[in-house]
């Protein structure tokens, strides 16, 4: 064998994202007043790893090298909309389709593979909308569904959000609720400009009157997507309207602190929702994150 020191061998790189912990779960219920539930959600755990199966090397640093991703969406059926639940239910199926074909996974996120993800989140949430246009014009039963649209990916202490509607994204970080996503509702625009003001009355009229939904115009649609920074301790929630219309941020974020599993924390979520009159469908993911020591 040659005179090679062990520092002259190449350093494979060490897994970061295998090694986060992820306390994850999503819930959904109709509520008492809607006759159907037309929220939908979805959590997917992805990983690549590579595993040595033989080998004669002299130093192994290891056997197994693993990267690991997940996934969270919630969609809310637009309610009053022809096949609300058809609209929120297929956007996911079309989401996870074009997740799935992906040729390259980007595991190891540096700046320019964010600036991929992102761009891949944001066209396949337009790819989505022109998908259910066009199944919506091919069936009479089907014309007018839109549905909202929230969808998370972390990998590691990186996090992506894309986001169309009024379903919302969360971060509890250092025990403080922050939102990281905007409705993309009348009201949510009314309120952002100085010079119109408007009585509590209208905005609450407004609320729910959306700008952009998946299923709607082609040009309407304009997804909004942000990268973020994760920490030890961090959660993350994905919710529909029929949760945070009935439950204030203050609440959520109590019940956030006080849950003691991500599990616990979204039945507390739903039922508070129901205990405050549950006029909507509700639907949570709660991901809960524990990073290693540096």
């Amino acid at each position: 064998m040659s005179d090679l020191g062990a520092n002259d061998f190449p350093e494979l790189p060490r897994p970061f994202s295998s090694t986060v912990h992820v306390d994850v779960f999503g819930m959904s219920d109709q509520g008492h007043v809607r006759k159907n539930n037309e929220d939908h959600y979805l959590v997917v755990r992805s990983g690549r790893v590579l595993e040595t199966v033989a080998s004669n090397l002299a130093s192994r640093p290891g056997d197994r090298f693993e990267e690991t991703g997940y996934g969270f969406v919630v969609a809310d059926g637009v309610g009053g909309e022809a096949a609300g639940e058809v609209a929120s239910h297929e956007a996911i199926l079309r989401l996870l389709n074009l997740a799935l074909q992906t040729p390259d996974w980007q595991f190891n996120w540096g700046p320019k593979e964010m600036n991929t993800v992102k761009f891949r989140m944001q066209d396949r949430l337009r790819r989505v909308n022109s998908a259910l246009l066009q199944q919506a014009s091919t069936h009479e039963g089907l014309k007018g569904m839109c549905t909202t649209m929230t969808a998370a990916l972390s990998h590691g202490d990186d996090l992506v959000i894309g986001h169309v509607g009024d379903s919302r994204a969360y971060l509890v970080h250092e025990e403080k609720l922050r939102r990281l996503t905007r409705d993309h509702t009348v009201a949510e625009r009314l309120m952002n400009k100085p010079h119109n003001p408007i009585d509590d009355r209208l905005l609450k009229e407004l609320k729910n009157v959306l700008m952009q939904a998946l299923g709607g115009t082609e040009r309407e649609c304009a997804p909004d997507v942000d990268d973020y920074i994760l920490e030890d301790g961090d959660q993350l929630l994905l919710c529909t309207d029929g949760l945070t219309d009935m439950v204030e941020d203050t609440e959520i974020e109590s019940i956030l602190l006080k849950g003691n599993s991500a599990q616990s924390a979204c039945r507390t979520l739903v039922d508070t929702a129901l205990n405050n009159g549950g006029r909507d469908n509700v639907t949570v993911i709660v991901a809960r994150y524990s990073m290693p020591p540096s």
